[in-house]
């Protein structure tokens, strides 16, 4: 059992997970990195813990879960992926009218809000499709790399269809 209060950084070791250091504070707890194993919350007066190296708390320094906190708040405000676009106004209720040069194909029309929403949603697979990429575990970075170029070749392709949003 840890009879001070400890601050991050402080190495300890957790008869359950191992070695570990402090990733941050709430009330009563830890947040512990145990290195292979991921963050763990701990009580603070818990028997299995050891304190291996001990740093004091700093009251200015931000945890990482204010820096989470914080990281969260920007994602949300400046992500687009959050961010509800609507149709411009003069296409509502319109048609996209597709028609062939050869008179003898009958034109295909489709309802503005139909393609609006396709797009949209192309624009959503894409955003998912690169996640995936970029948490694949056997791909390299340079692989990574390579397939972020056509996905943002993708999007520069995407910004012909502007003309349909609102802003």
């Amino acid at each position: 059992m840890i009879e001070e209060t400890l601050g991050i950084g402080s190495r300890i070791q957790h008869a359950t997970y191992g070695e570990g250091i402090i990733a941050g504070t709430k009330l009563n707890k830890y947040r512990i990195s145990f290195f292979g194993k991921g963050i763990v919350e701990v009580l603070q007066d818990s028997e299995e813990l050891e304190v291996l190296e001990s740093l004091a708390p700093e009251e200015r320094m931000m945890s990482v879960d204010d820096v989470e906190t914080t990281l969260i708040e920007i994602l949300r405000k400046w992500s687009d992926a959050t961010e509800i676009v609507h149709l411009a106004d003069k296409w509502r209720k319109g048609t996209m009218v597709l028609k062939s040069m050869d008179d003898s194909m009958k034109p295909k029309e489709i309802p503005m809000e139909t393609f609006f929403h396709k797009i949209v949603m192309l624009r959503d697979r894409l955003r998912v499709l690169e996640q995936k990429i970029n948490a694949h575990s056997k791909l390299d970075d340079a692989e990574k790399v390579e397939m972020q170029q056509y996905i943002t070749r993708i999007y520069g392709s995407l910004t012909t269809f502007n003309v349909l949003f609102k802003n």
